[in-house]
């Protein structure tokens, strides 16, 4: 009889192997419950729901992240092209007189835009990753600034609709979350594209040789980081009811860092939807936990930058002994 992942002796869930194979998993099971102990109000369901809502901007950039990372890549452009694609999105509202729903495609075809100009200097013109979406990010954020002459500008219903509330407690940003997080698990696991981004991650070369077009792969990881990154850019402006030139800043890091976090190779090859998840949660709850804690804003970068390098030892420490 074979055994399953997660089952042994007769169907039962081994949880044992479960949370040995998902680290991230494992980590936040053990945050949540030292938080609920150390923190009276972090489990009530409210704060559930802020924890949630404050994960879904940093979860959105990091799914499209994924895509990138599992390929091989690295993309540092994604905060700053989702203050661009929410500013652009606010300008054709508030300047150009676009009605907002046509405003909100703006701002998604911005985010597309800037995905495949990265996806073409990566796979056109052969720039290394960092290189490459290093200069978008700068483009990016100045051409933020040029748009919004240095102002914030604010947002149509259709956007500000995307930070607001469904009755008394469904954040609409938790429900987008939960939406991108099953769209990439689709696309990675059941998609020719998802098959082809983990070819490529785990050895370019042999997934040339096997017939996949790596160029135009890359272009489309690239340009579905983009848009990903101008759903989370049209989130975060609707959270806020206003566009602003310096919103999204240093989100690059925390994207990467939840993918990372989650079990994905920086070399490629390796990473999962649920994973990229798990670790937007585990950022999420741990910046919580520590405004319940009061904890100094200071502090608490040094907490997560330590909580970020012991998860990745953690998980390679883990995979060595597999």
């Amino acid at each position: 009889m074979t055994t399953t992942l997660v089952e042994r002796d007769g169907g039962r869930p081994d949880l044992r192997r479960l949370l040995s194979d998902n680290g991230a998993l494992g980590g936040l099971i053990v945050l949540v419950a030292a938080l609920s102990v150390m923190a009276p109000n972090f489990l009530t369901a409210q704060n559930l729901l802020n924890v949630g809502v404050q994960a879904a901007v940093v979860a959105v950039l990091a799914f499209g992240q994924t895509f990138v990372i599992v390929s091989g890549g690295i993309d540092l452009s994604v905060g700053s092209v989702a203050a661009l694609s929410g500013m652009v999105a606010a300008w054709s509202f508030t300047e150009a007189g676009l009605p907002g729903w046509l405003a909100l495609v703006a701002g998604l075809v911005t985010g597309l835009a800037a995905g495949l100009v990265n996806g073409v200097m990566v796979s056109y013109g052969r720039l290394p990753a960092f290189i490459a979406t290093l200069a978008m990010l700068s483009v990016a954020r100045g051409l933020t600034l040029v748009v919004s002459d240095g102002t914030p500008k604010s947002t149509p219903d259709e956007i500000t609709a995307l930070g607001s509330t469904i009755g008394d407690y469904l954040p609409v940003p938790l429900l987008v979350m939960l939406l991108v997080f099953g769209l990439t698990g689709i696309i990675l696991t059941r998609t020719y594209a998802g098959r082809t981004m983990y070819a490529i991650g785990g050895n370019a070369d042999a997934a040339r040789l096997s017939g996949i077009n790596v160029r135009r792969s890359t272009l489309v990881v690239y340009g579905l980081a983009g848009v990903f990154a101008a759903v989370a850019g049209l989130l975060l402006a609707g959270r806020l009811a206003s566009a602003g030139p310096q919103a999204a800043v240093g989100y690059e890091l925390d994207a990467i860092a939840a993918v990372v976090i989650g079990g994905a190779s920086l070399s490629g090859g390796v990473g999962r939807a649920t994973g990229t998840f798990v670790g937007a949660l585990v950022l999420a709850v741990l910046r919580n936990g520590l405004n319940q804690l009061q904890v100094t804003p200071f502090w608490q970068q040094v907490v997560i930058g330590v909580v970020i390098a012991l998860a990745v030892l953690f998980d390679t420490l883990r995979r060595r002994n597999k």
